[in-house]
């Protein structure tokens, strides 16, 4: 409250405010650790769920352990909220909908619900689409063959989830002893929602924000084979953004709790910085392809990464772009990235 000191969070005593994280295993080893489902004691009674966790055998056996660690049942779940459409956070979605038994809601912010929703694009649907759009950045057949198995793999790990409902910015969600709003945060997703109670300081960020890897800014195209954003230029928005939050306490979508998220922050930004300043470095000689700059910053990572460390590189090449100190030529129908004049 205004004028009072606030009381210290710690993860430890959050069960006494209703709050329970469980830690599920994941195959991805560069994600940060275990992905978190939180399980939120509901003020009107039941439980919320933030996030669902993978679709595999081995994380909904962690999460039917957790649940009985806690003395919790599945038919006490009242509704699931996604923090954005990734597989290893909607995977288990509607495994928990089937051992809930009758109808159990799902929640996303309308820029993900087509990666979760039932009813959206396959990703096999798009292999073209993208195919084409990584070909325009010099990126070769055999690594975009690569790239399509890889994605194809992870799709398997979940189930899509029948008539997900939009959940927007401002949405209250009443816990036993907190009050979370949601807010959007987009840049690893364009639709990436985190939950946040301002009495406590307590920020859920899922992906948004994790202490021990930087998340991620993908790629995304619309039908159209278009960008759907600038992915690390509107991640760095919200970074502001989440450094004007006073935060005693964040749960992230990977790993354990932790404090100090401004100096986490700035340490992000300084990151990208350096890696922005190596890409100016390499375009000093003449233009290059992003795959030449992508096989540049990342000499070990093998051709089913490609499209994380390309996803990485053209993205800070658009804030580069967005800084008019690197401009982007098509030859030949394909795109070059130089330096500007």
């Amino acid at each position: 409250m205004a004028g009072e000191e606030r009381r210290p969070l710690t993860e430890a005593g959050l069960a006494a405010l209703g709050v329970h994280r469980l830690a599920l295993p994941i195959p991805f080893m560069a994600a940060g650790g275990p992905v978190n489902v939180y399980v939120i004691e509901a003020a009107e009674g039941g439980l919320i769920l933030f996030d669902a966790g993978l679709g595999t055998e081995a994380a909904q056996g962690a999460l039917a352990a957790g649940f009985q660690r806690l003395g919790l049942r599945f038919e006490e779940v009242r509704r699931i909220v996604l923090s954005h459409g990734h597989v290893d956070h909607y995977g288990a979605a509607r495994w928990v909908q089937e051992r809930r038994g009758g109808e159990l809601p799902v929640f996303a912010h309308r820029r993900d619900l087509a990666k979760i929703d039932e009813r959206g694009p396959r990703l096999r649907d798009q292999h073209a689409l993208y195919g084409a759009h990584f070909m325009r950045l010099g990126v070769p057949l055999q690594v975009l063959t690569a790239m399509a198995a890889a994605g194809e793999g992870s799709s398997r790990l979940a189930r899509r989830v029948p008539d997900v409902q939009p959940i927007e910015a401002g949405a209250v969600i009443e816990g036993r002893g907190l009050r979370f709003e949601v807010i959007e945060m987009p840049g690893h997703t364009p639709g990436l929602i985190c939950l946040w109670a301002p009495e406590q300081g307590l920020l859920i960020p899922a992906d948004h924000l994790l202490e021990k890897v930087s998340p991620n800014p993908l790629i995304e195209l619309d039908a159209g084979g278009l960008t759907v954003h600038r992915p690390l230029a509107v991640y760095l928005t919200s970074l502001e953004r989440t450094r004007a939050l006073e935060v005693s306490l964040v749960l992230p979508g990977h790993g354990p709790g932790f404090t100090g998220h401004r100096a986490l922050i700035d340490g992000l930004r300084g990151f990208y910085e350096k890696r922005q300043q190596r890409l100016l470095g390499l375009l000093a000689d003449r233009p290059r392809t992003g795959w030449e700059l992508c096989q540049a910053i990342f000499p070990r990572a093998g051709p089913a990464d490609a499209f994380l460390t390309m996803s990485e590189t053209v993205a800070n090449l658009e804030v580069l772009e967005d800084r008019e100190v690197v401009v982007r030529v098509e030859e030949q129908g394909a795109w070059l990235f130089q330096r500007a004049a």
